[in-house]
């Protein structure tokens, strides 16, 4: 029996070392070229990254998964901010970051290799109280505009999905926000949560039931780095198993946001 216990005990031993054993180096080479990893971090979601005004230190669910990415690859971390999504998928033939947490898009896919997803949000529709429209199936109607921030992956989907309404991108959500308090469009796409937040400024709106989109993101790298892909896929595979990002989510006490199950 005793020996039993011991064998057993050397196994779980032995699985958490390959757990937690460092990274090849042909992937530490892919994630830290310059011998940290360089994290592009977009501050236009608050779901994953906060800054604090008075300190400048930056919070949340991305910060949390890079500085354990970095403890991983025995590397320090440096972040690449960015204001919004677009500015980060833009800089990926820069070099000027290593890996970055975007929402996963098919338009985005020839420049950049995404992770398995790792998180899930609802994008949907705020419209004017005395809207005609009642639902999100309603909303792709000719004569209908929607603003929406570019190259936001949901205006990416909206851009490729649409057949009927009018898409009116704009340079960042405040922007396409103005846009709808001015009524210049019928309707304001964007992640449930961010709208929720923008209905308080915008009393006579409502938010649409359902959703036209789940927005998932995963972990990027710039395409070519094969063996920092592969890493990154093991890395957020085993963070979603073992409650990690959930726990993040958690402790930063962002709503609307979850982990994929």
């Amino acid at each position: 029996m005793l020996r039993e216990m011991t064998a057993t005990l050397v196994l779980l031993a032995a699985g958490c070392a390959t757990s937690h054993s460092a990274a090849p180096d042909a992937a530490r080479a892919d994630l830290a070229p310059t011998g940290k990893l360089r994290a592009g971090m977009n501050l236009g979601n608050a779901l994953f990254t906060t800054k604090d005004a008075a300190t400048g230190e930056l919070r949340g669910v991305s910060v949390d998964l890079m500085r354990e990415l970095a403890s991983r690859l025995g590397v320090p971390v440096e972040f690449v901010m960015y204001g919004t999504p677009g500015q980060v998928a833009d800089a990926v033939g820069q070099g000027a970051w290593d890996v970055a947490i975007l929402a996963i898009e098919p338009a985005r896919a020839k420049t950049i290799s995404f992770s398995p997803a790792m998180t899930q949000i609802e994008a949907t529709y705020l419209v004017p109280e005395d809207s005609r429209l009642t639902s999100v199936g309603q909303v792709d109607t000719a004569g209908i505009r929607i603003a929406a921030p570019a190259k936001a992956g949901y205006e990416l989907y909206l851009a490729r999905t649409l057949g009927h309404a009018e898409l009116v991108s704009t340079k960042n959500l405040a922007e396409a926000m103005e846009l709808f308090n001015h009524r210049k469009v019928d309707a304001l796409a964007g992640l449930r949560p961010a709208l929720l937040e923008g209905r308080q400024k915008t009393p006579r709106a409502r938010l649409l039931e359902g959703n036209f989109m789940i927005v998932n993101h995963g972990m990027a790298i710039p395409l070519g780095r094969a063996a920092g892909a592969e890493y990154l896929k093991a890395f957020v595979q085993e963070r979603v198993a073992t409650g990690f990002i959930a726990r993040s989510i958690e402790r930063n006490g962002v709503k609307g946001l979850s982990a994929v199950r």
